[in-house]
């Protein structure tokens, strides 16, 4: 059920010269029409990327039991001005945090001027102070002018590929590492399958083995399926093979000219086969299919592996800067990379991958 909130303090006047006077509206739990509606208002103003797809509240609410907030502003006559989305992320372990949006490597604020921009941010700080949670953090690609993100993360960028035309030219532009390593895959009788809901067990099964040896907590398999469910033909799933054994997959969602991997894995086990780089040639040849233009391989820092992974396809920097509203605490308080997580990595290496399916999900749906 959609909930307009009793505003009061949450509304938040501003002015411009094409609108005298505004108010920015907060909705907790937006329902399917609200969220039609604003599909197709960020798609008529060519706004709607994936990131900003107003189905990511369903998919994170449901999937991960996060609250949706919805801020918009629209004009006396109906017309969209800006949208920013939220999501209260909270858990025992590290408390409590307002996202746009977890899961995501960027979302944040959309607008059509500066005005509205700082009018949702006071909005959304306001939120912060009301919802009482550690800081407000909005992954945004470009800074947003505002006093009150006085605290900033940049220190990773997203790594995108320009496609080419064709699968030809693509074979051309990789380099002939990577070319020799792919081979090797084929040389393996790697197979894969494209599908939907139907292959979800045989992805997650591989997923929560490469999230266990990597020592982070899974996601649940329903986050998944709602994924699948709710962007219907932008997403599908592919399954790499080795004989009858799944040992790499990935989900893909296709929208506006560019294809991305919110997640994807491969068994280490199996790397000697190459089933990784054959899986990700699969990937980049698929999003052509489909008439994209870009390809996003995720954030990345400089330097580190899957920076250099994402790299030797020919991917380049694209700079993001997370800004943070911190109200008390650190900004790093739950990231995996903190020395502090040394020792509960190691340990949740050794568990059961049975185990960490368990135990898992609670723990990460608290995560920012």
């Amino acid at each position: 059920m959609q909930v307009r909130l009793p505003l009061g303090a949450l509304r938040c006047e501003f002015c411009t010269a094409d609108h005298p006077k505004e108010m920015i509206e907060v909705f907790e739990k937006p329902d399917a029409a609200c969220c039609q509606r604003l599909r197709n208002d960020l798609t008529s103003l060519g706004h709607l990327l994936v990131e900003h797809d107003p189905r990511w509240l369903t998919v994170l609410n449901a999937g991960l039991g996060q609250r949706p907030y919805l801020l918009l502003d629209r004009s006396s006559d109906g017309n969209l001005c800006g949208y920013l989305p939220l999501a209260l992320v909270s858990g025992r372990l590290f408390g409590r945090f307002l996202v746009s949006l977890p899961y995501l490597n960027h979302c944040g604020v959309v607008s059509n001027n500066v005005k509205t921009s700082m009018a949702l941010i006071d909005a959304a700080v306001k939120l912060a102070d009301r919802l009482d949670v550690q800081y407000l953090e909005l992954r945004h690609l470009n800074p947003v002018p505002s006093d009150q993100l006085v605290v900033q993360r940049d220190d990773k960028s997203l790594m995108i590929l320009d496609l080419p035309s064709g699968k030809k030219d693509l074979w051309s532009v990789i380099g002939s590492k990577v070319r020799n390593q792919i081979r090797k895959g084929q040389k393996n009788d790697l197979s894969i399958i494209w599908g939907g809901q139907e292959l979800i067990g045989e992805f997650y099964n591989v997923f929560a083995i490469n999230m266990r040896d990597l020592g982070t907590p899974v996601y649940p398999r329903r986050l998944f399926s709602l994924m699948m469910m709710q962007f219907k033909q932008a997403a599908e799933i592919a399954v790499v093979r080795y004989g009858d054994r799944p040992v790499a997959g990935a989900l893909l969602i296709t929208m506006g000219g560019t294809t991305q991997v919110p997640s994807a894995s491969s068994l280490r086990s199996y790397a000697a086969t190459c089933a990784n780089m054959w899986m990700y040639h699969q990937l980049l040849c698929r999003a052509i299919d489909r008439g994209s233009r870009r390809f996003d391989f995720g954030r990345s820092s400089e330097g580190s592996g899957t920076y250099r992974f994402k790299e030797q396809w020919g991917a380049k920097p694209l700079a993001t800067v997370w800004q943070y509203y911190v109200r008390r605490g650190d900004i790093n308080i739950a990231r995996p990379n903190s020395p502090k997580f040394k020792r509960r990595i190691a340990f949740w290496q050794r568990l059961p991958v049975w185990m960490t399916r368990l135990i898992g999900p609670p723990i990460i749906r608290g995560i920012p």
